[in-house]
């Protein structure tokens, strides 16, 4: 350890680097040795504004002080990862109101980023969250309350935390004042709209007065959110659409109270009417958009509802109710019929069936009995069984399904730069197009200054790129959601887009295609016994986890041979096995191991081989002290809907591809017996990335399916890994997509639900652009000089909210899609 203390310097030098010096510390994953230390320490000394840098070793920590104004904490970062290392931060998901449109997503993400310890921000506008990485030891999630709250938004809480009620709280607070604001608008606008109509016997003067008297406390009541929203945005030099309607409103209701008084403007300008209707309009439309987007995240709702809020528990030998969170690891918990289960662990006591189609999709009631493991969150049926908590907590696998869900609804597909881009441009574009427009009918077409100004609060009102926001997140929140309710977990949105890109599907065989359980269906020995050939390759697999090894041991117990301890165990990965059997070498493996020990074999034993490999079994061979003795089949059962779903994806028209590390002859006959043309026979485990890659550079792009497990290395190199789980063994951690159900038929759901999202999104995206694209022309009076037509701002503010809405729609109605796959299956 080394500690670099700076050089003495001038007392206004230090008073000012005291003033910007700041302490950190950060943890950092990787090292190993005290020269892991000094490199990270001299890479961090090596940036100009750090005063000092100890690392621990010992907390795998290193603590640094550092001057502000010279660099930020992602230089510091950007350090230690370029030599090698990683820094460990923490992440949290902040729930917020108030958020309506995209710029206000990017509101929020400049006022936190802006805050030193933060990573990163990533804002949702559907879910109203911000997923927010940290650095814990600079900053606290108080400061990022106060940041947001500073931002003119209404902080919420933790998600995971107790705050789901308050969320909803908010949520009907919020609906409920915009539903009075517009009711009020509407109330007091239309009838003063009427009225300006009306061919009704007043003095102009006394008309402008009444309607100035009856419309300002209507029109300050309905409007006063929007220019609060406008004052905080330009506070936070920000432009938004609250900034724009603040402008349309407001000249319209300002011309009218200098047209009332006749100041530089005439009595003609009296738009009291237009004003108030316009701002109803544009809180009905944030109304419905909000109202909407609350609908967007049910479906994490549902998860979270699926884990009770109580469990009973053994302490002191007393049986006692405690919530959920105060469980601890090693409690004994008492499930009676009917309740939930409430978090992970194996049953210590009692038989139950229990239902667990929540989390797996199975629709029949398991058996679980004593070490079986249960999941929180499903349902005990009949019986009273009690379990020890091994997982609790975010450790669950229901918490890590929701954690996982969230996440992805978070992520932002590649799709999204284009929104992201357009919405960056836009508002400027559109603050020069309405000014320009008023230019060029007042000053240069002549018109009259009621027509320009009323085309320039037009356009204000009527560009909105609140839908072009909505577009994307909403659409991968509620598709992501549905995708959970469907056994279907996508990890993120770029999964989404690559997906729909798919050109080939290469499946492992064993444990994907088949069930993975192999079974032994022949013993063939050649001047021994059966039983004696089953017991010496059973005793050496003994020491193999392998499911060929499994398969081998399994039939010698059915079959009640000893199997004796082996000594000198070796393994040939992807070959085969040795090991020592009462002082005699016995050898368990295939051809290329037999061959690669250079023992041989007669004619006719290598023509049972080629006949049990016809027949799509595996054949191992046995040889004891360098001598053939025999061999045994072994037969992997198709899963039951593997040949329907390879079907659904040849209809699709997908290349679909198998890889397996059996021969090519076994090979080919299962590819062939599922209808599988392309197959990649006889390659080891760390080899199946290498097939994916050449797949690649060949210009494919690929979907890898396996285990989750085995297969990490290949799911991990294809475009998309999707990891297949079994109920509690889900593969959470590896591949873009996690089928919850052992069942192949999921997997082409999965790719059908990410073209109809990408679809969708697309479909979003069109309208979204295609509102503005039509609106603004007609805005700007294109019409006019052709046909006399022009635009009315109320009917701008209509269709802007209608934008947003359609968009939101349109993203809602996937929670009801069903993939083509899924209606097929339930037609049978």
């Amino acid at each position: 350890m080394h500690t670099y203390l700076p050089q003495p310097a001038p007392d206004v030098m230090l008073s000012h680097m005291e003033e910007n010096k700041k302490r950190t510390e950060l943890k950092i994953s990787g090292m190993s040795c005290a020269i892991c230390a000094t490199i990270i320490e001299k890479s961090i000394l090596s940036l100009e504004g750090i005063s000092n840098a100890q690392v621990n070793l010992g907390t795998e920590t290193v603590i640094i002080e550092y001057d502000s104004t010279k660099l930020t904490l992602t230089d510091i970062e950007k350090a230690v990862t370029d030599a090698g290392y990683k820094v460990i931060n923490e992440e949290v998901n902040l729930k917020i109101g108030g958020m309506t449109c995209a710029m206000c997503v990017k509101t929020i993400e400049n006022a936190l980023v802006r805050l030193d310890g933060i990573v990163s921000a990533n804002i949702n506008l559907g879910t109203q969250k911000a997923y927010v990485t940290y650095n814990p030891g600079i900053i606290t999630v108080s400061e990022m309350k106060k940041a947001i709250e500073d931002a003119g938004y209404e902080y919420l809480g933790i998600e995971g935390g107790d705050t789901e009620d308050l969320e909803e709280i908010a949520r009907e607070n919020d609906l409920r004042k915009k539903r009075n604001r517009f009711i009020v608008g509407f109330a007091i606008g239309i009838p003063l709209m009427i009225l300006m109509h009306l061919s009704v016997d007043f003095p102009v003067s006394m008309m402008a007065y009444f309607m100035l008297v009856v419309s300002t406390p209507a029109f300050v009541y309905v409007s006063h959110p929007i220019f609060i929203a406008a004052y905080r945005a330009l506070k936070n030099r920000n432009l938004n659409m609250d900034v724009m309607y603040s402008m349309g409103i407001g000249v319209a209701f300002i011309s009218s109270i200098m047209g009332t008084f006749e100041f530089v403007l005439t009595r003609d300008f009296l738009f009291y009417d237009t004003a108030v209707i316009l701002a109803s309009f544009l809180t009905i439309g944030r109304y419905l958009e909000a109202k909407a987007k609350g609908k967007t995240s049910q479906a994490i709702k549902k998860l979270m509802g699926l884990q009770p809020k109580t469990a009973a528990v053994i302490r002191d030998n007393n049986e006692i109710k405690i919530p959920i969170e105060d469980l601890l690891i090693g409690d004994i918990v008492i499930v009676k019929p009917g309740e939930k289960i409430p978090v992970d662990g194996p049953v210590v006591d009692g038989e139950s069936y229990v239902d667990e189609s929540m989390i797996t999709g199975e629709p029949i009631p398991v058996l679980k009995k004593k070490s079986d493991n249960l999941v929180g969150g499903t349902l005990n049926k009949n019986s009273i069984i009690r379990f020890e908590a091994r997982k609790v907590g975010k450790d669950t696998v229901l918490s890590r399904i929701i954690r996982l869900v969230e996440e992805a609804q978070g992520s932002r597909p590649p799709v999204q730069r284009i929104a992201d881009r357009a919405v960056s441009y836009f508002i400027p574009v559109v603050l020069a197009i309405a000014i320009l427009c008023f230019i060029f009918w007042y000053f240069i077409s002549g018109e009259t200054l009621l027509f320009a100004l009323t085309t320039l609060i037009t356009i204000l009102v009527v560009a909105c790129p609140c839908a072009l926001g909505l577009a994307t997140p909403t659409a991968v929140t509620v598709g992501i959601g549905r995708g959970a309710e469907l056994g279907v977990l996508i990890k993120n949105g770029e999964a989404l887009e690559i997906s729909e890109k798919l050109t080939t599907i290469v499946f492992d065989k064993t444990g994907t295609l088949t069930q993975g359980k192999p079974d032994v269906t022949d013993i063939v020995g050649t001047g021994i016994d059966d039983k004696e050939l089953l017991r010496m390759a059973a005793s050496v697999e003994a020491n193999s986890q392998h499911p060929l090894a499994e398969a081998v041991v399994l039939r010698a117990e059915e079959m009640g041979i000893e199997i004796e301890q082996s000594e000198d165990f070796d393994t040939f990965e992807g070959k085969g096995v040795v090991a020592k059997v009462e002082g005699k070498e016995v050898l368990v493996g295939n051809r290329a191991l037999v061959s690669e020990k250079n023992i041989s074999y007669p004619e006719d034993f290598e023509k049972e081989i080629f006949k049990l490999e016809d027949g799509g079994k595996t054949a191992i061979l046995i040889a004891k002290d360098g001598e053939i003795c025999g061999m045994i089949a072994i037969a992997d059962k198709l899963k039951e809907w593997t040949k329907d779903a390879i079907k659904e994806f040849k209809e699709m028209k997908y290349d679909v591809i198998m890889i397996t590390g059996d021969n090519a002859r076994t090979a080919d006959r299962v590819a062939e017996q599922i209808g599988i043309k392309d197959v990649f026979s006889e390659v080891l485990p760390q080899d199946k990335a290498g097939v994916v890659k050449g797949l690649q550079k060949s210009g494919k792009v690929v979907a890898f399916v396996g285990d989750g497990i085995n297969d990490a290395p290949a799911l991990a190199q294809a475009d998309v890994g999707i990891a297949i789980g079994s109920g509690t063994d889900v593969a959470i951690e590896t591949g873009e997509i996690v089928l919850m159900k052992d069942d192949l038929m999921d997997c082409v759901c999965a790719v059908q639900l990410s073209k109809k999202v990408m679809s969708r999104i697309k479909q979003n995206i069109f309208w979204a652009f295609a509102y503005n694209m039509a609106l603004i022309p007609v805005a700007s009076g294109v019409l006019y000089p052709f046909f006399r037509i022009t635009f009315r701002p109320e009917l701008a503010g209509l269709a802007m909210a209608m934008s947003s809405v359609t968009v939101v729609t349109l993203s809602l109605m996937l929670k009801g899609y069903v993939p083509p796959v899924k209606k097929r299956i339930e037609t049978r």
